[in-house]
């Protein structure tokens, strides 16, 4: 495990899961959302970045069965998608509030339900773990679920200095990206015709994002005696550990620059 584990802090950091709609092919939407509607969002003054996370169809779960964790994806509360999007500062979405409206308007053309979840000022964290030259071919995504009964800076406490590190430890990391979430609120994304349903027993408090050089090291970091053990300690504090398979991970904004095409 690294003694010592080197990250940067963002001022703000918007996570949005998005659901396509069902009443067109999947494929569709996932086009028109990195088309169409990622021009909309990169255009939004005051970004440092602007990423979407697109998520493979079939999602069952890659964290290893633990008991008394739900780690199984349930069918009907399945993402096909996670919007990143990281601020400047924390002033930042004064200024982008015109281009955020367009935003508003455009979710009912490809998506069926979306979620905003905010994590305090400066918590989010993106760590040094890639070694020069290796970039993330393949990645996971990973929601957690606080416990009933735990309290938050508990549950925090144990994600950050626990968790993160015992991760960082498990496999050689090409990517990670951490957020711990303030309490949900549907005031923080309202739009308009498109769902925001999202009950108690079904809310997230901290995600993850691993990336590794390619599936076969992504395998093994699942499979792995470290990450079996994280499990079991995990289980005292959280009901359920989420990780998606990661299709594509396309980054439209970076440096508060928007790029002439999208990075994968």
């Amino acid at each position: 495990m690294p003694h010592t584990l080197r990250y940067t802090k963002k001022p703000l950091v918007s996570s949005i899961p998005l659901w396509v709609r069902t009443d067109r092919p999947r494929r569709e939407g996932m086009d028109y959302w990195k088309g169409p509607h990622s021009g909309i969002i990169s255009a939004t003054p005051g970004l440092e970045e602007y990423r979407q996370i697109h998520l493979a169809e079939a999602n069952r779960g890659l964290w290893p069965a633990t008991d008394g964790v739900e780690t199984a994806i349930p069918p009907d509360r399945r993402i096909d998608g996670l919007a990143e999007v990281t601020m400047k500062s924390l002033l930042s979405p004064l200024s982008g509030r015109k281009q955020t409206k367009l935003a508003y308007a455009d979710e009912v053309n490809v998506f069926r339900r979306t979620l905003l979840y905010l994590g305090p000022p400066n918590s989010a964290r993106w760590y040094d773990v890639a070694a020069p030259g290796r970039q993330p071919r393949s990645r996971a995504l990973i929601y957690l679920r606080r416990r009933e009964g735990v309290s938050t800076a508990r549950f925090r406490r144990h994600f950050s200095e626990t968790l993160v590190p015992a991760l960082a430890g498990a496999g050689e990391l090409s990517e990670l990206r951490t957020q711990v979430f303030m309490p949900w609120s549907e005031r923080l994304w309202n739009t308009p015709s498109v769902a925001h349903d999202n009950p108690v027993e079904a809310r997230f408090h901290a995600s993850l994002v691993l990336g590794f050089t390619d599936e076969e090291a992504r395998r093994a970091f699942f499979a792995s005696d470290a990450v079996a053990r994280a499990s079991a300690g995990l289980a005292v504090f959280a009901s359920a550990v989420h990780a998606y398979d990661v299709a594509e991970a396309l980054t439209f904004v970076q440096g508060g620059r928007i790029l002439p095409h999208h990075l994968r």
